[in-house]
């Protein structure tokens, strides 16, 4: 009877032992997600209508723009950020698109609504070099010179870079606000 008890606990520990074995392996395969990633019909609709452009990555960032944003941010991506801009709750994504090199790059801030199945983009600016994006919550922003508040009731967009400029995008509910917040 002992016997049978052995056979059956060593039974059972190979059956623990493989469990893990397998369970190891299942998270090891899986990839690392990538916080670039967009939505589907975002992305296929981004590549159609900008198709020389791509996101701002970490690795786009100067040093220093790159050890602010992680400061101030983590580990998320400094090109593309989900915000309720429009506060109706659809998906809403503001995102940094950037073409050529440094120091020529030009990079343009867009908003990509979705409508239904169709993807609305909307570009609120252009620069030169290599801005990121965030958002920040409603509120009251004042400009630079103190001479122009926003009372933001939606997430706003923030689009600066670092080291040298920050202008906030709001919406209104008619057409979008924007000051510069830093300089």
């Amino acid at each position: 009877m002992d016997e049978n008890k052995y056979m059956r606990l060593g039974s059972f520990s190979v059956w623990v032992a493989s469990l893990f074995v397998l369970a190891v392996s299942v998270v090891q395969a899986v990839p690392p997600i990538d916080p670039c990633t967009l939505p589907r019909g975002l992305h296929d609709k981004i590549s159609s209508d900008f198709p020389s452009a791509r996101l701002v990555r970490m690795a786009d960032l100067s040093d220093q723009g790159r050890g602010l944003f992680q400061k101030d941010h983590g580990r998320v991506c400094p090109g593309v950020v989900k915000v309720n801009f429009y506060g109706d709750e659809r998906p809403t994504w503001a995102l940094v698109l950037i073409s050529g090199e440094n120091p020529k790059r030009k990079a343009e801030l867009i908003v990509g609504h979705q409508v239904g199945d169709v993807w609305e983009i909307r570009s609120l600016e252009t620069t030169d070099g290599t801005p990121a994006v965030w958002r920040e919550e409603p509120g009251r922003y004042n400009d630079l010179d103190g001479q122009k508040t926003i009372r933001a009731t939606r997430p706003v967009i923030v689009f600066a870079g670092y080291g040298s400029w920050a202008v906030l995008y709001a919406w209104d509910g008619k057409e979008v606000q924007k000051i510069q917040i830093s300089d």
